[in-house]
């Protein structure tokens, strides 16, 4: 067993976080992340216009991490990870355009750390009922063609209870559920009362902890409040 390994697998520090598109006090965003040391972080919300990849790097570099995959090519999903996170394989994906509404994707990554290997993806449906059962399917159906263990952040516009939430974590875990912690509302930021901010993991993960961060200085840096989460990945075999 390596120092990066513990008897119940690899350990993984993730954060799930809808940045507002940098609108609010970005340097709170900074200190945030910089603050939980993150593996990886899962950025909805993320730089997708005019000179994306220099403002992708540039909000890589201001939390400590690079730029794995995604922005423009997934519409704003953005995968950073740590030194630590070697990435072996990206990919993005656009969900169909629906005349007059924003377009929609997600963003891949094949990762391993330590002895592990795993999935990371993000994504971000849309603020329209009529849209979110078709991206939900989407990207459930992307998902269910991998064998590696998940690692999912999404902001899903919609709640636990909804037919969106269903779909997407159907065979996941959802690491709030597992932690106990399902009652902690992720938006908006000033008066949480909603959790429309998911993370799930594959069943093969264990979840350690989970903690949506509320404080002075997330109120600051956007209108959702972050996903924090450790967790445990298996053993590549």
């Amino acid at each position: 067993m390596t120092s990066a390994e513990q008897p119940g697998g690899v350990p993984l520090r993730v954060v799930s976080y809808n940045v507002h598109s940098q609108r609010d006090d970005t340097a709170a965003l900074a200190a945030v992340v910089r603050a939980v040391a993150p593996d990886v972080v899962v950025v909805q919300e993320a730089p997708r216009r005019f000179r994306w990849r220099q403002r992708s790097a540039a909000l890589a570099e201001s939390f400590g991490l690079v730029v794995a995959a995604g922005g423009l090519p997934s519409l704003g999903n953005l995968l950073l990870t740590s030194l630590r996170v070697r990435v072996l394989a990206t990919r993005c994906q656009r969900f169909p355009l629906t005349p007059g509404r924003h377009l929609r994707g997600a963003a891949y990554a094949e990762c391993r750390v330590g002895a592990a290997a795993f999935l990371l993806a993000g994504s971000h449906l849309s603020t329209d009922p009529a849209e979110r059962p078709g991206q939900a399917a989407l990207l459930r159906r992307e998902l269910a063609g991998t064998t590696l263990p998940v690692v999912l952040g999404a902001d899903l516009n919609d709640g636990p209870d909804s037919a969106t939430w269903r779909t997407v974590g159907e065979g996941l875990t959802d690491a709030a559920v597992a932690a106990g912690a399902a009652d902690r509302h992720t938006y908006p930021c000033a008066d949480p009362r909603r959790r429309i901010d998911a993370l799930f993991v594959d069943p093969r993960v264990t979840v350690v902890g989970y903690d949506v961060v509320d404080t002075p200085q997330t109120r600051r840096a956007s209108d959702h409040l972050p996903v924090l989460a450790d967790l445990l990945l298996p053993v590549a075999g």
